[in-house]
């Protein structure tokens, strides 16, 4: 299975999070309140892209309404394949992190 991309990682983990509310600028705030670093539009929609190209998220058009001045949203969600390529970066991650000490500032 590929590696994610660290991009690809948070923005997978934020449609989880957000389930029915994952659309681009929900996606975004999440990302940058997590990260505390400001996220563009752009750094959002590019593996928004290539994740739905690559079967890892799904998405849909909302109605229009007068909310969002009779704009659609479009809404992500993660397919099986989305699910298994967390769970298979979460495990990595661990493997690699696992035996690391001393690595904390100040000591």
């Amino acid at each position: 299975m590929k590696l994610l991309t660290r991009s690809e990682e948070f923005v997978l983990l934020a449609v989880w999070k957000l389930q029915d509310r994952a659309y681009s600028l929900p996606i975004r705030k999440q990302l940058s309140d997590i990260t505390k670093h400001e996220w563009s539009l752009g750094a959002i929609y590019t593996p928004l892209e290539r994740l739905v190209k690559n079967g890892l998220l799904t998405s849909y058009l909302t109605k229009a309404t007068a909310e969002r001045g009779g704009r659609k949203k479009r809404v992500y969600e993660l397919t099986p394949k989305g699910r298994q390529a967390l769970i298979h970066i979460r495990e990595v991650e661990q493997a690699m992190w696992a035996g690391v000490t001393g690595l904390v500032l100040g000591r």
